[in-house]
This record gives C-alpha cells, structure tokens and sequence, in this order.
C-alpha cells in the first residue's frame, strides 16, 4: 500500500485551495452493481487504482435484504458511497486534497462504470488558505 501525504493545498489564481469536494447522486443505476458487498467492492477498488488515490483503509456494510455504505479513507482525504437498488439509486462523496484531478477522473470512472441514467451532483472548493484576516 502506498502512503502519499497530501499537499496543503494547490496555487490557483494566487491562492491556495485546501480540495475538491463532489457530492453527487446516481438515478437509474443497475441494482445487480450495487446491491452486494461483493460486486461493488471490486468496482470501486479498481476506481480508485485507476484514478490515482491511495487508500489508508476502507470499510463496507451490507444491509439486508441488499444495500451497501461504503468508505474509503484515503490519503487524499474520502471516498464513499451508499446505494439503494430497490430504487436504482447511489449518492457519493468524494473528498480530495490538492490536486483535483484523481478525485474528477474517479467521478468519471464511476459514471463510465455504473451508466446512471440520471447525474446530480455539486462540486465545492474547501477553504481557500489565507483569506480569513481575522
């Protein structure tokens, strides 16, 4: 496993920016992706090599009859996701520090893999570094 520690932050248009942040939701999902444990788990570790984030750890819990939370402590920062197959459904969260782009191309990686027909999602900028003169 690799250990990367992120930077504390990344130059744009002369400040700093702690991360990204990508909340979004997934409609129209295939429930067979994400209804077990075991599917979802070996989607989402490829996700995460193909992108470039780094794991610490990560955690599932399978609810019955199907459902899965899932987390991944990163390095970066966090990675999860909860699903809802009687409805199709997924929400995300994907958290990274620095640089943005493992946390767009694993957001990209999930969209390719899991086709949702429908995407909502919200892309935040944390806490740019030095603008609180207080």
């Amino acid at each position: 496993m690799v250990y990367i520690t992120p930077s504390s932050g990344v130059r744009r248009y002369g400040v700093s920016v702690m991360g990204i942040h990508i909340i979004a939701e997934f409609r129209g999902v295939d429930p067979k992706k994400i209804s077990r444990v075991e599917e979802l788990q070996v989607i989402l570790d490829k996700i995460i090599i193909k992108s470039g984030l780094h794991v610490v750890s990560s955690k599932f819990h399978q609810f019955e009859p199907y459902g899965v939370s899932a987390i991944y402590l990163l390095s970066e920062s966090h990675l999860s996701v909860h699903t809802w197959p009687e409805y199709s459904y997924m929400a995300l969260d994907i958290f990274t520090c620095g640089d943005d782009n493992p946390a767009l191309k694993a957001f990209e990686l999930l969209i390719a893999e899991f086709q949702p027909k429908k995407v909502k999602k919200r892309i935040i900028r944390r806490d740019v570094i030095g603008e609180d003169k207080s």
